[in-house]
């Protein structure tokens, strides 16, 4: 006579649900020989998680949350954790509203990847002004003027940044080593690790600030104070987004 279900514990009765799902699955790919299946399974202990092919040199697929986040003025701004593998060019649009919202005005250009760069977006950004970064569609032209090869050069060394912010937030802050196990856990260490890059960002910035005061400037009211860190987080605009 088999053992009831009631004597397993809820850790143990979730680990029999998800096994028999992978079973489910590893039989129906067995059967239609194939390897490929939507919402696969790779981990018992994490289920949510979802094998994400990067086509990248030697992790060609990797697992764990994709990120959709926004650079402005040296901040990291987290727009989007989903353990599915999506297109993030969609989010384009809300991200540009977004910084409207924050700043009242357009940002003058979005300096984007290629999965970017589709139709839908560049008239999205014509539309309102707002110049995109990168080629244009269709056959590239024969002759392309010095200015424009200058800009498509600034461009990319912008673009750089964001990607820069991506390095330094797995060596120094610790994004590629996240431990929590639950989706939800999991995505609230994410969200605390932009949150101490961007405090780190801003103390250097106050940092910058004292030593610009002179030697007779001993002493700093902190009202005075306190206009300069608000100054710096509000008024400093560059009127360029980045996005990743």
């Amino acid at each position: 006579m088999g053992a009831s279900l009631e004597v397993l514990s809820s850790y143990q009765y979730k680990s029999l649900l998800v096994i028999a799902e992978v079973y489910r699955q590893q039989k129906w790919m067995y059967e239609k020989k194939t390897q490929r299946i939507e919402d696969r399974i790779v981990s018992i202990s994490q289920p949510h998680i979802r094998p994400i092919v990067r086509g990248k040199a030697g992790t060609p697929v990797e697992f764990g949350a994709k990120l959709s986040v926004v650079c402005l003025d040296g901040y990291v701004f987290l727009h989007r954790i989903n353990w599915d593998n999506f297109n993030e060019s969609v989010d384009l649009k809300a991200q540009i509203e977004a910084y409207k919202l924050y700043t009242g005005v357009y940002p003058e250009s979005v300096h984007v990847d290629r999965i970017y760069r589709t139709r839908e977006n560049r008239a999205f950004c014509k539309e309102r002004g707002i110049r995109m970064s990168g080629p244009p569609l269709g056959r590239p032209p024969a002759n392309v003027s010095l200015s424009k090869k200058k800009q498509a050069l600034e461009d990319e060394k912008i673009r750089n940044t964001i990607e820069g912010k991506f390095g330094i937030a797995k060596r120094k802050f610790g994004l590629n080593r996240v431990m929590a196990k639950l989706p939800h856990t999991s995505s609230t260490a994410i969200a605390i690790t932009f949150l101490v890059m961007n405090l780190s960002a801003l103390l250097r910035q106050v940092f910058c600030l004292f030593l610009c005061f002179q030697p007779q400037h001993s002493f700093v009211p902190s009202q005075l104070l306190l206009k300069v860190i608000i100054g710096v987080i509000v008024n400093n605009k560059q009127l360029s987004l980045l996005l990743a």
